[in-house]
């Protein structure tokens, strides 16, 4: 096995393994400790951020951070599971173009999203899906999404598909999106390739394929602690502070609020929550 690596990885995930298959790919690279921050599809593929040793325990500071996806809309036709891999069945019906739009337009903002039932959500203690691959009626609460941005930036009336582009909150279903895009043209629709585009301030672009991380775990898709939360303000301590930190021990805050880095020396040390006047380490790396 490797010595432990520790850190954020960029990995552009293609389009047939699961995001644990990514995981198993890697391990023999980067060792037996690893995570990610937000799965994808099997049929996905883009941006998966992958946690190495140590910095697993990020995962809850990266997760929550909002996304941005590409994906292509099947119209005239519909899905079981809202995406190829489900039941297709033809609707008949030609998409329009219009309606498409006014719908994408209407869907910006806070929505009340319904969650696929094809999902890992768990509906009585089990997961959606484990239910409906048995055959069973499942409605799985909605949830409250937001979408900052639905551009159709393509439209093909002869394929029936759009290309859209979403930029929206944690826990929004692209899949679902498209298919209410599909009702709302009159047509029906399902997600036919999706393709994650960002993850907060780190973007496909900076990433390399699990084989390109394997082969070189040093490349420029790696990040170190502190740079994988960059995101977050940060506070720089002095000698004192660190030593207090490091065993856990609150510090005084200097005007911080919310969640916050503590560094020394470009290393992550702690991240802390502020609390009236002290800053209350919640994890500590260092």
């Amino acid at each position: 096995m490797p010595p432990e690596i520790s850190g954020l990885f960029l990995v552009d995930k293609p389009a047939g393994p699961s995001s644990f298959g990514v995981l198993r790919s890697l391990r023999p690279a980067l060792g037996r400790k690893l995570g990610h921050a937000g799965t994808l599809d099997p049929f996905a593929t883009g941006l998966l951020l992958v946690l190495a040793g140590r910095a697993t325990r990020l995962a809850a500071f990266l997760s929550g951070m909002d996304k941005a996806y590409r994906a292509t809309v099947q119209l005239g036709a519909t899905s079981t599971t809202l995406d190829p891999e489900g039941t297709l069945t033809e609707t008949g019906r030609a998409p329009s173009e219009d309606a498409l739009r006014a719908a994408a337009a209407a869907m910006v903002g806070e929505i009340e999203q319904a969650v696929p039932a094809a999902s890992a959500v768990r509906v009585d203690g089990q997961r959606a899906y484990a239910r409906m691959r048995r055959g069973e009626a499942v409605a799985p609460p909605p949830r409250r999404v937001r979408i900052d941005r639905l551009d159709v930036v393509d439209f093909d009336a002869g394929d029936r598909r759009a290309e859209i582009e979403v930029a929206c909150s944690k826990g929004t279903y692209v899949r679902q999106v498209a298919a209410d895009l599909g009702d709302a043209s009159g047509a029906g629709g399902y997600c036919l390739a999706l393709r994650r585009l960002a993850v907060g301030p780190f973007h496909v672009e900076q990433a390399g394929t699990p084989e390109q991380v394997a082969a070189d775990p040093d490349g420029p898709w790696r990040r170190d602690q502190a740079a994988a939360l960059a995101h977050l303000p940060a506070r720089e301590l002095t000698e004192g502070e660190r030593a207090a930190v490091a065993h856990g021990r609150p510090i005084a805050a200097a005007g911080e609020r919310g969640t916050v880095a503590l560094v020394a020396l470009g290393e992550l040390v702690a991240v802390a929550e502020a609390d009236k006047e002290r800053l209350r380490p919640v994890a500590v790396f260092a």
